[in-house]
């Protein structure tokens, strides 16, 4: 989009980001360099935004946001801000969950959950839904895979739960990385432990976005990697459902 340099994507009637029929705002940025993402273009630092700057942004996204406007009241959909992460750009991402609020407009927030804890419970206050990603439980794994510590995630979502947020968790399934029976029993006995969340959407790792790595010179990690079959896949729901958890694939 050269219209706004703090989002780099506008996708319209997405049934697969939330409830009803949505539009999904990609923010530029993110903290993560997940092996598997899907949007790699969104891996640059954020563009610095002035209070001038983030009101024209937001504007210009209200206005190709209501155009859709049909389609949520006919669905029960809305607008789901995604990225990249966007709890990196907190300015536009608050003054857009307000602007919708106030039309009315249900939101949702794609989040990693690794970001500043204020940023994100102060989001999840003004939104309607945050989707929550839980990726990995081992310290070591996900700095290999994510290039972060996974603390902040795990901290965010005790935070999240003492809050009482209304949150959707993902577990993006991705072989010989995300589904071990180690990472899976891990992730299990935290979530169990420490917070209130039962709902989980399973995302199985699909190679969508191969073709962007090379447009962008970016090193693919996933080029010999598969997705995963729909038995691994019913086994691990089977794994999750046999633990109390409610488990949806994709979405």
């Amino acid at each position: 989009m050269n219209e706004n340099p703090y989002v780099f994507k506008i996708q319209r009637y997405s049934i697969h980001d939330g409830p009803g029929i949505r539009t999904t705002i990609f923010f530029r940025g993110c903290p993560l360099s997940c092996y598997w993402c899907h949007n790699p273009e969104s891996q640059t630092k954020p563009l610095e935004i002035s209070m001038e700057e983030m009101d024209k942004a937001a504007d210009f996204l209200m206005e190709e946001i209501e155009k859709d406007l049909i389609f949520y009241d006919d669905s029960g959909g809305g607008v789901t801000f995604s990225g990249g992460e966007p709890l990196c750009q907190p300015l536009l991402l608050f003054r857009l969950l307000e602007l919708c609020r106030k039309k009315e407009i249900h939101t949702c927030v794609d989040t990693s959950g690794y970001g500043e804890a204020k940023v994100l419970l102060k989001a999840a206050k003004k939104a309607d839904l945050l989707f929550y990603d839980i990726k990995l439980f081992d310290e070591k794994a996900h700095k290999k895979y994510t290039g972060q510590s996974v603390a902040p995630v795990l901290d965010n979502l005790k935070q999240l739960s003492k809050q009482k947020s209304d949150v959707r968790l993902r577990f993006p399934l991705i072989p010989q990385m995300t589904d071990t029976d180690e990472n899976i029993e891990g992730i299990m006995a935290f979530l169990k432990e420490n917070i209130i969340y039962r709902d989980i959407h399973i995302l199985p790792f699909h190679k969508a976005g191969e073709g962007k790595y090379n447009s962008l010179n970016m090193e693919n990690y996933m080029k010999d990697i598969q997705p995963p079959s729909k038995a691994k896949v019913e086994k691990i729901k089977e794994q999750f459902e046999s633990n109390g958890f409610n488990v949806t694939i994709g979405g």
